[in-house]
């Protein structure tokens, strides 16, 4: 199973040397008003990031003159973005190369982030906003769980719903914890959905480690994501 790996602000460890462009790098921006010079890091020569996300259906000013970083629309949750559709199909009209969405960040829980979406009510959303860029010729990412069990039931509850109706292409996946649980999660996954592309979407090591320990953990993960195709 092909594993895109999203390299969130651990990408900054990694774009100090000059790096050969991967479809698997991306990243989660998050603009940081106290650090607007940190943004030439993640479009620059020496990055291997290729695409990006930002939580909402319209690319960052940021990158706007960037064709060479592709943006990843998301319908964040229920009521984030009544129009997510027209949103996405005026972005493609306009020029903009959309390959991939993105639905619903962490809809099984409401802190740190998380959508809170009901999978009944995620589904009728899905399959108004969403399911049609099919036919445009985009891939639709599924819901992007937590890593806690509650994930597991609330995306088998979200398909249920769909009753068919929803053809996502690819499972985003979000882990915070050391790298053996990452690497178990990511296990348990694949081995749920066998004929389905994965994503890491966010993940980091939660733990209040030193720098030395944040690089060993990217560096540890980064490799193990390129080992798996």
């Amino acid at each position: 199973m092909l594993i895109e790996g999203l390299l969130s602000l651990l990408s900054i460890l990694a774009a100090a040397s000059a790096q050969t462009p991967s479809s698997k790098r991306g990243l989660v921006y998050v603009p940081n008003e106290k650090h607007p010079n940190d943004d030439h890091f993640w479009d620059s020569a020496t990055s291997d990031l290729t695409w990006y996300y930002n939580y909402g259906a319209t690319p960052s000013p940021a990158f706007n003159n960037n064709t060479k970083f592709e943006f990843v629309p998301m319908l964040w949750g229920a009521d984030s973005d009544p129009s997510f559709l027209d949103d996405v199909t005026n972005l493609i009209k306009s020029g903009t190369n959309v390959s991939y969405v993105l639905g619903f960040n962490e809809p099984d829980g409401g802190d740190n982030g998380g959508s809170n979406v009901d999978p009944t009510q995620a589904a009728q959303i899905w399959i108004r906003e969403i399911e049609p860029l099919k036919k445009l010729g985009v891939k639709l990412g599924a819901p992007a769980v937590t890593g806690a069990p509650s994930g597991f039931t609330w995306l088998q509850n979200f398909f249920t719903a769909c009753a068919g109706n929803c053809s996502a292409d690819f499972i985003p996946v979000h882990w915070y914890g050391n790298f053996e649980g990452l690497a178990s999660h990511v296990g348990q996954v694949n081995a749920t959905y066998q004929n389905m592309t994965m994503w890491v979407t966010e993940y980091a090591d939660a733990n209040d480690n030193s720098l030395k320990d944040t690089q060993s953990f990217y560096n540890q993960s980064s490799q193990f994501f390129d080992r798996i195709e």
